[in-house]
């Protein structure tokens, strides 16, 4: 049987005894930790590398939302409140799923379900490269968001900053994108110069520019200036 590795995340011991119970039915989601709170569920997500995570949102110092953006790789997320305000901005998010306490077996069941799904796809991927459906959380300021990879249509350099652009929305995430390449999937994310990096299947046109190299047109109107090393890899990467 396949097991996935699941840590639970709330400041209330009794809480964190209901999601216990919720899972007993479902052996395949083997409980590796607790912690009740912010600091604690890092080293504990660090250590164990949880597929899934049982997250309150409201919790004292550091919320939920917190978490997330201290998270190099964010797991699988369901969230769990007793606060139901948070569902807008849980679903905002992408999050996989959205619990209110006290749960509800039928409903418990139901995000079990929808989990397994996600779990399994992931354990289908390339080990090494995160697949395109995969979610990654950007908390930029005061703004949230834990969106797909495959929404990214194209990423820029700002020193040890990267900012990505996806739908009309664009955010600040602190990784080098150097970093950011190295976990992005190399057949359709395709480095067009030192400082950005493109989704292609957000290519809508391409055109010759000077010196042999070429422009990329996306599909939502900007323009991308390959450099001639990546211009000459670029055509090669597209041969038959």
């Amino acid at each position: 049987m396949k097991t996935f590795k699941t840590i639970i995340i709330d400041d209330e011991r009794l809480a964190r005894e209901e999601v216990k119970r919720a899972l007993k039915p479902h052996q395949e989601f083997h409980v590796v930790g607790e912690a009740s709170h912010v600091d604690e569920a890092l080293k504990l997500i660090e250590t164990e590398v949880p597929d899934i995570i049982f997250l309150d949102i409201h919790m004292p110092e550091k919320s939920g939302f917190d978490l997330l953006e201290e998270l190099g790789t964010v797991p699988e997320v369901v969230f769990t409140t007793a606060y139901d305000q948070y569902a807008v901005k849980a679903f905002e998010l992408n999050a996989l799923d959205y619990l209110v306490k006290p749960l509800r077996d039928e409903r418990f069941a139901k995000t079990i379900a929808k989990v397994k799904q996600e779990l399994l796809k992931k354990r289908e991927a390339t080990p090494d490269v995160l697949p395109m459906h995969r979610k990654i959380f950007i908390k930029d300021g005061e703004a949230c968001y834990f969106i797909p990879l495959s929404e990214i249509r194209y990423i820029e350099s700002l020193e040890n900053y990267a900012r990505l652009y996806f739908g009309e929305q664009k955010a600040m995430i602190k990784r080098s994108l150097n970093l950011l390449e190295e976990k992005l999937d190399p057949t359709v994310f395709f480095r067009a110069n030192r400082s950005q990096i493109i989704n292609t299947h957000y290519i809508q046109a391409i055109h010759p520019h000077f010196n042999n190299r070429l422009q990329i047109q996306l599909t939502s109107g900007e323009t991308i200036d390959v450099s001639s090393r990546q211009s000459v890899k670029f055509r090669n990467w597209n041969s038959l």
